[in-house]
């Protein structure tokens, strides 16, 4: 990483954020989103609005996290409630799941904007989000809304060095993906089946374990942890044994624990190669 470079970057992102003058900001607790967050809070104060959506698809100990950051920070987060899993285009769990989400949140944001007389919405989208599938991207493009990180040349590597000089405590957060990502395509979306999941992972991080899906087959579970962290898990037998006798209690019948560990983007690989 070149520093002097990555200092460029840092700069044109702080000098187009000024240059919007007011912004309301679509906030996760992810590192990209909370980057963002911070540097428009650094140079717009309270005329940068931080939203997060709060949904069933939306992890419980994602929501915490990204409630701990804010209050950390002082960002004032505005919570908004919104229904994309109640819409049947949402439910029927096509490849443009994503893009009906990121409709609800951005026509949530939009009224804020309005309401608020705030000129621009954005995301924590990066550098490095380009080259992968993506429908949300369709839906912002669709809203209007910016993109800073990815304006400003931020690759993923760079924006957790920066978060990570913030002091921001997401800076090694590992990747987090909405609840419905846990789903195969064309699995119908259901607020039990999300609960399912999300209590289901919660009983795996209790292990120590950072990352994790929990990809939910009806009865069956297969679970992935991260690939720095597996063998770890597995050296304790009794973790999987104590795992698996928690999760048949949720209601899974057979449970599976990946042994090639947890490989981000794998089921755009599989959508590729149908």
């Amino acid at each position: 990483m070149d520093l002097n470079v990555l200092n460029e970057k840092e700069s044109l992102l702080r000098s187009q954020l000024r240059s919007l003058g007011s912004i309301v900001i679509a906030y996760s607790g992810g590192v990209d989103s909370s980057l963002l967050s911070y540097y428009a809070r650094l140079e717009l104060a309270d005329k940068a609005v931080i939203v997060i959506a709060i949904s069933p698809s939306l992890a419980e100990d994602e929501l915490r996290f990204a409630r701990q950051q804010g209050w950390q920070f002082n960002w004032h987060v505005i919570e908004i409630k919104t229904d994309e899993v109640e819409k049947a285009e949402y439910k029927v769990n096509n490849e443009m799941r994503c893009y009906f989400c990121k409709t609800e949140l951005f026509n949530c944001m939009k009224k804020i904007a309005q309401e608020t007389n705030i000129a621009y919405l954005a995301y924590g989208a990066n550098l490095d989000d380009i080259a992968d599938f993506r429908p949300g991207h369709q839906a912002a493009a669709e809203f209007k809304v910016l993109s800073p990180l990815q304006t400003a040349g931020l690759s993923k590597e760079e924006i957790r060095f920066l978060a990570q000089q913030a002091g921001l405590p997401s800076w090694d957060r590992p990747q987090a993906a909405c609840l419905s990502s846990r789903f195969p395509t064309f699995t119908p979306i259901t607020v039990a089946k999300l609960s399912q999941v999300d209590k289901a992972e919660s009983i795996v991080k209790e292990f120590g374990v950072k990352q994790v899906r929990v990809r939910h087959y009806e009865d069956v579970a297969k679970i992935e942890i991260g690939q720095d962290e597996l063998a770890l898990f597995l050296a304790n037998p009794n973790n999987e044994l104590r795992v698996k006798t928690k999760l048949q209690e949720l209601g899974y019948k057979q449970i599976i624990v990946e042994p090639e560990g947890y490989k981000q983007g794998s089921a755009n690989i599989i959508r590729q190669s149908n």
